[in-house]
């Protein structure tokens, strides 16, 4: 279930996700929308299967900057199962109390959960014509949704919203600042194990990203 979607009130008629863009546009999206669903609940067997059948048609290592990182992520998800998957998700994100790794924006800029980071994440996606889905519990500034975001900015067919002004800016604001931050409290948590693979590939990703923004 997204954490995001099109504001009823105020959207365009064609803002949907949809198939527009280069094939490098699309593959950078379903990468956002992937890393935006394991982080927005564990992983379940159709998932998990999913990604393993995607590997048949993946590189070699070495043969791309992801390689490596996407290889190491399926070989975790085929020595794992669902279980352990939702086990660790609960006991490393959820948690008693206070949680092993904060998922917010504002824990990491701000040093507290909803703070200024959130109130510029709502303005930020009032302006877009999004806003939180109504069937979620989870602030805007949950990594999941601005994940969610950045895949609606890539490849939504709507070009006044979804275009490389809005995706730079966004992921400026709003995720440079602190996703080495939150890969590295993933990293360093001895409770997580499954999810490092992730951290890495999701640090690698946007990495990649913010080269690429950097050189626009």
């Amino acid at each position: 279930m997204s954490p995001v979607e099109p504001n009823k009130a105020n959207q365009h008629p064609t803002a949907e996700v949809g198939s527009v863009g280069t094939e490098e546009d699309l593959a950078r999206a379903d990468l956002y929308g992937l890393i935006a669903n394991l982080f927005f609940q564990p992983p379940d067997r159709i998932l998990l299967d999913r990604m393993l059948a995607s590997g048949n048609a993946e590189p070699s290592r070495g043969d791309a900057p992801l390689a490596d990182f996407w290889l190491d992520l399926l070989q975790i998800i085929k020595e794992s199962t669902p279980e352990q998957w939702r086990n660790e998700y609960e006991s490393s994100f959820i948690g008693v109390g206070k949680p092993n790794v904060f998922l917010y924006a504002s824990y990491y800029m701000a040093g507290h959960l909803h703070e200024k980071p959130l109130l510029n994440i709502r303005k930020a996606l009032a302006d877009l014509g999004l806003e939180a889905a109504e069937n979620t519990a989870e602030t805007e500034d949950h990594f999941a949704a601005l994940c969610e975001v950045m895949r609606f900015l890539i490849a939504g067919d709507d070009v006044e919203v979804s275009n490389l002004t809005n995706q730079k800016v966004f992921f400026d604001d709003h995720i440079r600042p602190w996703y080495d931050e939150f890969c590295d409290a993933i990293e360093a948590d001895p409770d997580t194990h499954l999810y490092k693979a992730v951290a890495a590939l999701t640090r690698e990703f946007l990495a990649i990203e913010a080269q690429g923004f950097d050189m626009l």
